[in-house]
């Protein structure tokens, strides 16, 4: 099974998604010290990619300053996601006039968060700028623009940016928590980015107890993920006897 394409926070006409599979495959034939993009777009090629050493370049500083904000840490999941809940809900009630409110307030002084909400709730999802560098894009008349799946949607794409472009390359100590594998499926992205020698997984299988019934309860194998030397620890099963289902009430 085939892993999809990592996609950016941001959509402009001309994104490599469908292509990056082929350009992996490509890249992966050739001895290269330093990946090179004169004008990186979404940045979708090099965060599929992954080189070890890259130079990332466009005429776009808004582009360049949201990428450098989530690799600061000044736009995380978090940030995003109460950002686009708040702005959604006013531009819901505001609607057409609220998104011009938004677009001349980036135009005024830009802000990376200003920056997606207007690139996701545009014309068509349209990246354009006038010759003094205004953003010109008119409103995309859709209702709902950004309901909870939506933002959902975008928070996951910014924290799958921020896992590529900060925790790796940062020179302290970390510890990562995220799933492993289940009955079912395995996580993909795990094996992707966290199996190099310098990476160390803890693996430890538990339940949740959040079925209605037994046999909607699935075990699931939890990862922790460093990049210093543990020893793996020894845990004994779970006792599941006084764990109730969620619908279950205690008896008396």
């Amino acid at each position: 099974m085939s892993l999809p394409p990592l996609v950016p926070p941001l959509k402009c006409q001309g994104i490599k998604t469908k292509l990056v599979g082929q350009i992996q495959r490509l890249a992966r034939a050739q001895n290269f010290e330093r990946w090179v993009e004169p004008f990186c777009g979404s940045c979708v090629v090099p965060f599929n990619v992954q080189p070890e050493k890259a130079l990332l370049c466009d005429t776009n500083i808004h582009i360049i300053r949201l990428y450098q904000d989530i690799q600061q840490g000044k736009v995380t999941p978090g940030v995003a996601k109460a950002f686009l809940e708040e702005q959604g809900a006013l531009l819901s009630s505001g609607g057409e006039d609220y998104y011009y409110t938004v677009r001349e307030r980036f135009n005024n002084q830009p802000s990376s968060l200003d920056f997606v909400f207007l690139n996701r709730s545009c014309f068509n999802g349209v990246m354009r700028f006038n010759r003094k560098g205004g953003f010109n894009v008119p409103y995309c008349h859709k209702k709902d623009r950004f309901a909870q799946s939506y933002v959902t949607k975008i928070t996951n794409q910014v924290r799958r940016m921020a896992e590529v472009i900060v925790l790796k390359a940062q020179p302290w100590a970390f510890i990562l928590s995220t799933w492993h594998s289940n009955e079912f499926r395995k996580n993909l992205l795990l094996e992707k980015n966290w199996t190099g020698q310098e990476f160390h997984v803890l693996l430890r299988e538990h339940f949740y107890h959040v079925g209605s019934s037994e046999d909607l309860r699935h075990p699931m194998v939890e990862a922790l993920i460093t990049n210093f030397a543990v020893e793996q620890e020894h845990h004994e099963p779970e006792d599941n006897s006084e764990q109730l289902a969620f619908f279950e009430r205690a008896a008396g």
